[in-house]
């Protein structure tokens, strides 16, 4: 794939900012991958972008405690709960890395003590990426119980494609060179952040089949009276309607166009219609 087509955690970033969309903290702080090869110990450094043909991220296994019908919620703790606030965001990618909407995701983890709840949904539930892809969990670190090292469990989705069921790691701790389960692969990037909160991210690169969008029509077409062509350097005012491939889209966002921009890559910035 041409590399400025693609449509990569570069371009996402660069539609969100023109968008007036929050950067999320897995581009604004640093990489966010950590899908390099790991042998005898050797450091492990977080890959820091989705490249075209990226190998999915790998599954493991689901343990004893998951509990299916989770609660649709981003966001498991209240302003009581114990342990270290843990922010985690990323991206769900295909083959293509191209960013999946509408996957679903759905968490589940052991409290600060260690222990899951196994009735209820405390530390448990599920959400769906937006139009860019971006998936965002805020938690607590969870706590330690024997024979495991600290680890979040996941199953991830995109809409009619299998279900990828994997676990996140925590880098430094331990425990990861003893836990039988333990992958570097799976480690998230996570730094320090105000309040002794923790901000980790991760991105899942998904084995779903993708097809990497053509350039832009050279000319509107037929039966689309009033409709421009998208073109690369132009600029767009909010409501500006354009074609893209026999397809018309008005624009939300006053930008200019830019590759990788193209209409359908860039919901924020265009909707069908």
């Amino acid at each position: 794939m041409d590399e400025e087509r693609k449509f990569s955690r570069k371009t996402v970033l660069k539609a969100a900012l023109a968008a007036g969309v929050a950067a999320p903290v897995a581009l604004v702080g640093g990489p966010a991958l950590a899908r390099t090869n790991f042998a005898g110990g050797q450091k492990v450094e977080p890959t820091p972008y989705c490249h075209d043909g990226d190998e999915p991220t790998i599954d493991q296994t689901e343990g004893p405690y998951f509990t299916p019908g989770s609660p649709e919620r981003g966001v498991l703790v209240d302003g009581s709960t114990p342990g270290t606030r843990l922010t985690v965001s990323g991206y769900v990618f295909g083959t293509a890395c191209q960013p999946i909407s509408r996957a679903l995701l759905d968490f589940w983890q052991a409290d600060d003590n260690g222990a899951y709840d196994n009735v209820g949904y405390n530390f448990r539930g599920h959400q769906y990426t937006n139009d860019l892809g971006e998936f965002k969990l805020t938690t607590i670190v969870p706590g330690l119980y024997p024979g495991r090292t600290r680890h979040i469990h996941v199953k991830v989705q995109a809409p009619n494609e299998p279900i990828l069921t994997t676990q996140l790691y925590f880098p430094g701790e331990p425990r990861n060179n003893t836990d039988t389960i333990f992958d570097a692969r799976l480690l998230m990037t996570v730094r320090d952040a105000p309040n002794n909160a923790k901000e980790a991210a991760f991105d899942f690169v998904l084995n779903v089949a993708q097809t990497p969008t053509g350039g832009p029509t050279t000319g509107p077409p037929t039966g689309q009276p009033g409709g421009t062509s998208w073109a690369t350097g132009k600029a767009y005012p909010a409501g500006t309607r354009v074609t893209y491939n026999g397809v018309t889209y008005v624009c939300l966002q006053g930008h200019t166009a830019q590759q990788g921009w193209e209409p359908p890559n860039a919901p924020a910035l265009w909707q069908k219609g």
